[in-house]
This record gives structure tokens, sequence and C-alpha cells, in this order.
């Protein structure tokens, strides 16, 4: 596995079913690529209105604090654009209706990059059971980009009424991949996806917990070039 150096793509799609998964699942990244300069934009196929232990809460009300947790955590990782579908938290399926949506986001904003969760990861370890909304929305986003996206005929109406031109993503970032290949340094910026996390406070009930947590993830691969952080992923170069 090697460090991720190629810089070269100008604007990022990060497609994901929960707010507060692009945060955990490669924050740091996101927060690089934005100090960086490069234009990303978030797709949330929910806004999880499922996602809490607090019985007097209802899915109406959740949506509203979610979204409003999601739109701060991105500000705070300089991502200054989050799209909600709206898709019933829990219930998400690889549709023909979720990839149109998605492949409609792709070809009107033409990312250079698509971010998103691997699909095949039905657990990790012996203790986690991969959320399904995980694998539904890996599989919506990695069909949208390949081939919808790419082909002028597939949801030709995209193209026909809206006048959206095909589009061909250049690469594909898996996030909680089985057998990632890549690594990206986020040292500096582990401190500012702890930030963002701090903004999901109906999700996380001990804030320094779970900083504590991200600060004792440090990658032991680095271990005689001082204290490193990454975040890994699998990563495909599209032709």
């Amino acid at each position: 596995m090697s460090d991720n150096n190629d810089t070269t793509f100008q604007r990022v799609m990060g497609i994901f079913a929960h707010p507060d998964d692009p945060e955990f699942f490669c924050g740091g990244t996101f927060a690089k690529w934005a100090a960086e300069g490069k234009e990303i934009v978030f797709v949330l196929a929910t806004s999880g209105d499922k996602g809490s232990n607090d019985l007097a809460v209802t899915s109406e009300g959740l949506v509203a604090t979610r979204e409003a947790e999601e739109r701060a955590a991105a500000a705070r990782l300089g991502v200054r654009e989050v799209i909600f579908l709206r898709y019933p938290d829990g219930e998400l399926q690889p549709t023909l209706d979720l990839r149109r949506q998605l492949t409609r986001l792709i070809r009107l904003k033409r990312p250079d990059v698509v971010v998103t969760n691997d699909p095949t990861a039905r657990w990790y370890g012996q203790d986690y059971l991969n959320h399904p909304d995980h694998r539904a929305i890996g599989d919506a986003a990695l069909d949208a980009v390949f081939p919808s996206a790419r082909d002028h005929l597939t949801f030709s109406e995209l193209y026909r009424e809206e006048g959206l031109a095909p589009h061909k993503v250049k690469q594909v970032y898996l996030c909680g991949a089985k057998d990632p290949t890549a690594k990206v340094d986020v040292t500096d910026y582990l401190e500012t996806k702890i930030a963002a996390l701090r903004e999901h406070k109906s999700q996380i009930a001990d804030m320094d917990e779970m900083a504590r947590r991200q600060r004792e993830n440090v990658d032991p691969l680095f271990a005689g070039d001082g204290q490193r952080y990454t975040e890994s992923f699998r990563i495909f170069h599209l032709r």
C-alpha cells in the first residue's frame, strides 16, 4: 500500500448515506483537499432520520437536526455545498431512481473524483456489521459513475431535457475498503476532522472519548517517521 500523491484533480464529490459519514470515514482527507483549494460537494442520500436512541425524538425533528449538523461539520472541513436526497434512513436500496439522481448530479457538478463507500464490505473485524445503507450507496454511486454518467443514452432525458452532457469521472476513492490500495496522510488535518465530528452532537454522546479514539489511531507503518495519521482507500483510475 502506498501513499497517494496524485493531486492533479480539482473537483470532488463525496457520495454517502448519512450525515456524519463523510467526517467519520475520511474527514481528514476532505479537509486536506479543501485546504489545497479543491472544490468539494457532499451528496447525502438520507438525512439520518432513524439515528437516535431518544424515544421522544421524531424523524421530522431529527432530519432538521442532522442536516444542520452536517452543514456545520462540512463547513469545518472547508466543504461549501451539501446536497440531501432525503431517502428514508435504514431503507436505502441501489435503485434505478437513486442511480438516476446520482447520475444527474455527477453530470451537473462534473467531479474529477468521486468518493464513496466500498459496497463489498459486509463487516469489519468481529465486532461491527457494516450498515446496509453504506453498501447500498456504494453500489448506486459506482453504477452512476460507470456507465451511467458516461453514456448519453443512459437516462437520456438528462441530456435531451436538461442539457446535462455525459461526464467521465477520472478517479474513484472507496473508503472503508476491504482491500485498500493507498493511504492519504492527514496528520496536519486530524484536529480539523475532530472539530467537524464535534458538530454531530446528536450522534456522539462523549466528545472527549471520540477525540481520544481519533488521536490514538496512529498509523503503525510510520512509527519510525514520527506520529502520523492516515486514511485508507481503494483507488480506481478509470480509463
